[in-house]
């Protein structure tokens, strides 16, 4: 089988090595995986990245139901936000800075409303 060209989205093997071990691995036993889970991140990153709905996928990726899976599957275990965490973790240790953040900036807005429910009429 061929190799796809890459997109700009897609990881390279330096970032691969960074965040592979923060996946769950594939399970011993039930049927062999068909995709990589690079190339499921890869097509989670062109998604992002393009905006583009979950059925634009571009067909050289693994089939968006697949990778719309594993995104649920990895939102809903915590997968992807280990993955922010150790990388922001990483960001900040690069720059000298305490890995974990000492603040925290929460903004808010409030809006006035009448007292009276439904339209006014003039």
């Amino acid at each position: 089988m061929e190799a796809r060209k890459s997109y700009p989205t897609d990881l390279t093997d330096q970032q691969w090595a960074r965040i592979e071990h923060l996946l769950p691995q594939p399970k011993l036993r039930g049927r062999p995986l068909k995709y990589s889970r690079r190339d499921v991140l890869n097509a989670m990153f062109y998604i992002t990245k393009g905006g583009c709905s979950w059925r634009l996928l571009p067909h050289e990726f693994p089939s968006w139901r697949i990778v719309y899976w594993y995104f649920g599957l990895w939102r809903d275990d915590g997968t992807l936000e280990r993955i922010n965490a150790a990388l922001v973790k990483e960001v900040r240790t690069k720059a000298g800075r305490n890995p974990q953040p000492s603040k925290v900036i929460v903004d808010s807005a409030s809006v006035k409303t009448t007292q009276k429910g439904g339209s006014q009429g003039a």
